[in-house]
């Protein structure tokens, strides 16, 4: 069995659109949710930028009150973006049966909550202010709250979801990086084509903006840590690009079987034609690593059933490191050849930043809107393009361009590679 599988459902929660049409509005117009940090007092910290989600009110989706006590940020980004998708699905009255309808996120790793744990360790302090094991054991655990590891586990995600929406299908929770809501799209189309499920809710959700993140990144050298206007800092393929900016949101897909989707006469949006998803054992080069980006790109486009010469527009990771962005470059112009030059790709990262655990679910999002409307959204911030990323990037402006097809990039840190083939539906 290998179902055709479509998009019926759409729920977003970014930086610059706390709904799919804000946000998608937000990025046709090149505007960006990139501000400084408010989260937290940054003074001392090398990384000022991010984009927040500011004035987010979780209990306009949290039906249950006493459950907010154990979502942390990110469940409530999800159960948010799920909600939006589930009634744009036209399930806000009923959902689909439950033993046919799963859910699979992708998310990011267990947070650390600075401040939370702060308290548990200085009330574990001896005399001397050193810490002591001891002492945590005995009195500092006390001072945390009693469920708060329920708050960050990954899991607890695709959990909450399927309790809301009554999914008792199979249930998945990715936790790879860059490329895990990417995956979860994946996942979920596999497992409906198989015929496990009819209906699948599937996306991510993910907020890394802490200090302990910040920190990291900044010691790894791939985060932005420039003096630019904070809206100014995420250059995408640009010659004066220093990193990524960190984003935090949500993102769903409500993925169904064209029959079932036909058959309750719901509005399809796009179809998920294909998908591929490897790993890179080789070395850090730009060109390694650019073949093994474009080995993932061709599998996904033969999966689909498509040639390349198909593809209209490339949603692009662009995440504006100096080494991803080339490594991409290289891996577009291996996949389309002498047609690459003409082969619109932008990235959406330079007005929302880098969501990691959500990323690939906004690019989705965006790419099935470029489908529905005939417009591709810019990549904003690109005045003086690097010398090696030499394609179309659509700069500062949307194009109004008939696409059909559209291949969506995730590539993670280590060797990680996703890629979704999306097109527009045809009966």
């Amino acid at each position: 069995m290998n179902r055709r599988v479509v998009v019926t459902g759409l729920g977003t929660l970014a930086p610059n659109g706390h709904t799919t049409e804000e946000f998608w509005s937000a990025c046709l117009a090149g505007r960006s949710g990139i501000e400084r940090i408010t989260a937290f007092d940054t003074t001392g910290f090398a990384v000022q930028a991010a984009g927040e989600i500011r004035g987010f009110r979780p209990q306009d989706f949290v039906r249950n009150r006493k459950a907010l006590k154990i979502m942390g940020r990110n469940i409530q980004f999800g159960v948010a973006a799920s909600a939006m998708a589930m009634e744009d699905a036209g399930f806000a009255a009923e959902g689909p049966s439950p033993e046919r309808f799963g859910v699979v996120m992708g998310t990011g790793i267990v947070p650390t909550d600075v401040e939370e744990v702060s308290e548990a360790i200085l009330a574990s302090l001896d005399e001397r202010g050193e810490f002591d094991l001891q002492r945590f054991g005995e009195t500092g655990q006390k001072v945390l709250f009693p469920l708060w590891l329920l708050k960050h586990l990954p899991n607890m995600v695709s959990g909450h979801l399927s309790i809301i929406h009554g999914a008792e299908g199979p249930n998945n929770t990715v936790v790879t990086g860059c490329i895990a809501a990417t995956q979860a799209i994946g996942d979920a189309l596999q497992i409906i084509r198989r015929g496990e499920a009819d209906v699948m809710l599937a996306g991510g959700t993910d907020t890394r903006i802490d200090p302990i993140s910040l920190i990291a990144y900044d010691q790894m050298g791939t985060i932005s840590t420039s003096s630019r206007p904070p809206a100014e800092a995420c250059r995408p393929f640009e010659s004066s690009r220093d990193g990524f900016v960190l984003g935090e949101g949500a993102a769903c897909l409500v993925l169904e079987s064209e029959s079932h989707a036909r058959q309750r006469r719901a509005t399809i949006h796009a179809e998920v034609a294909g998908y591929a998803t490897t790993f890179a054992p080789y070395g850090g080069t730009e060109e390694a690593a650019g073949r093994a980006a474009a080995q993932t790109m061709q599998t996904a486009l033969r999966d689909a059933g498509i040639p390349a010469d198909a593809i209209d527009y490339v949603s692009a990771h662009g995440i504006a490191t100096p080494h991803s962005d080339r490594m991409e470059t290289l891996a577009a112009k291996i996949v389309f050849g002498a047609r690459a030059s003409v082969v619109p790709m932008s990235s959406i990262k330079s007005m929302i930043g880098h969501l990691v655990g959500a990323s690939g679910a906004v690019d989705a999002v965006a790419s099935t809107l470029a489908l529905r409307d005939g417009v591709v959204p810019p990549t904003i911030n690109l005045d003086l393009a690097d010398p090696q990323c030499d394609m179309d990037y659509v700069a500062h402006t949307a194009r109004e361009l008939h696409v059909g097809a559209v291949l969506s990039n995730a590539f993670g840190f280590g060797g990680q590679n996703a890629a979704l083939v999306m097109r527009e539906y045809e009966h």
